[in-house]
């Protein structure tokens, strides 16, 4: 056992609640790219659970640095710029986990996500929820939940979108929706499959599986 190995399972253990929705939708073995994966996390637990060839980007050199201490394949890189260096098909899953409202192109941030990979898997705080809109309908002010937790002049969120606007811009960009869900910030997953005009109203964060329409 190496000296980083604890540290890696210790990361692999304590997946933030959205990562455990993204994990469950990778088959093992495969071969993963998490772009913004801060430290590592979700590579440790792909590695350790589902034995994927699993690596990252991210953008604050503070958690590039850590994840290398810990013998994790992440290099420095940004989401907006930098995929254009990835060849096609280079992946099975390229997963953007609660990053996309803050990258300043995300519609090409998509479109590159789904050429170096055979799927996409995105999540994204749900700007729809029912406790935003009553704060902005009461208060008037931009709102503050364990979701949405920083001043509006502090957040790196420059393009927050709602699941309904998450749809409407798969549907325009041709992409297939494999799979999705909605959940609270527990993790607990809201029953309304069938209704996502419900999801939109109490789902506080979503994850969806994409790929190109054939």
């Amino acid at each position: 056992m190496t000296a980083a190995e604890p540290q890696v399972r210790h990361l692999a253990k304590n997946l933030r609640v959205d990562l455990e929705l993204i994990a469950g939708m990778i088959a093992p073995k495969t071969r993963v790219l998490d772009i913004g994966c801060g430290e590592g996390t979700l590579i440790a637990h792909l590695f350790h659970t589902k034995a994927c060839d699993a690596r990252g980007i991210e953008i604050d050199m503070r958690e590039v640095t850590q994840a290398v201490a810990h013998g994790l394949p992440v290099m420095q890189g940004n989401a907006d710029s930098d995929l254009a260096h990835y060849p096609d098909g280079a992946f099975d899953y390229v997963v953007l986990s609660r990053t996309l409202q803050a990258v300043g192109r995300p519609r090409e941030v998509l479109r590159q996500m789904l050429r170096i990979g055979a799927r996409a898997v995105v999540s994204f705080p749900n700007f729809g929820h029912w406790r935003v809109r009553w704060q902005l309908l009461t208060r008037g002010r931009m709102p503050m939940t364990a979701t949405w937790d920083r001043m509006w002049y502090e957040t790196p969120n420059i393009h927050p979108c709602t699941i309904r606007d998450f749809f409407e811009l798969c549907t325009a960009e041709g992409y297939a929706v494999e799979r999705w869900l909605a959940a609270d910030d527990a993790g607990r997953r809201a029953p309304w499959r069938r209704a996502p005009w419900l999801a939109n109203l109490f789902g506080e964060q979503a994850v969806f599986l994409l790929r190109k329409r054939q």
